[in-house]
């Protein structure tokens, strides 16, 4: 069964206007004028067709994958609601993810939160492309209010207080 990724990162509401979702990958130019572009993955767990989080990564065109971090499902809550109500156990291989099999008419992420992951996605490119989302950001129709994410210091020693 597909994964419904295009519904998924259009559930997300990353606040990028130029991207596509090719398979199950995210592909977006946070800055359209830069080099570097921003892809994002599922990843998968040691149970087939189960996925744990996110890996989100920064390429180069050139010089090909810069830096990566994954997020996890569990340490962002993502599904917690729906496993506190399932009953599950923490120990449970199911906890914290989602597999490719489910109800008819429902997405298999079904009951995910994404506010977590949208936040740590944020804060990760903002990293790499400061004042991405200066422009407009998307409306986000989860109750999340968009916000501009601090621009870093210019320097290493530019915020240090004596």
């Amino acid at each position: 069964m597909p994964l419904q990724a295009t519904e998924f990162f259009a559930e997300l509401c990353l606040p990028f206007h130029d991207h596509t979702v090719v398979g199950n990958t995210y592909f977006a130019a946070p800055s359209p004028n830069a080099p570097l572009k921003l892809r994002i993955d599922f990843t998968r767990t040691i149970h087939a067709n189960t996925y744990g989080g996110l890996r989100v990564a920064v390429v180069h065109p050139d010089r090909g994958e810069i830096d990566a971090v994954a997020l996890s499902f569990l340490d962002h809550g993502t599904f917690h609601r729906r496993d506190e109500a399932r009953n599950a156990l923490r120990d449970s291989s199911q906890y914290g993810t989602f597999d490719e099999y489910h109800r008819p008419g429902r997405p298999p992420w079904d009951g995910a939160v994404t506010t977590g992951l949208r936040d740590a996605i944020e804060q990760y490119t903002a990293v790499w492309f400061p004042g991405a989302w200066t422009a407009a950001p998307r409306d986000r129709t989860s109750g999340h209010t968009p916000h501009q994410l601090p621009t870093p210091p210019a320097s290493p020693t530019a915020g240090r207080s004596r």
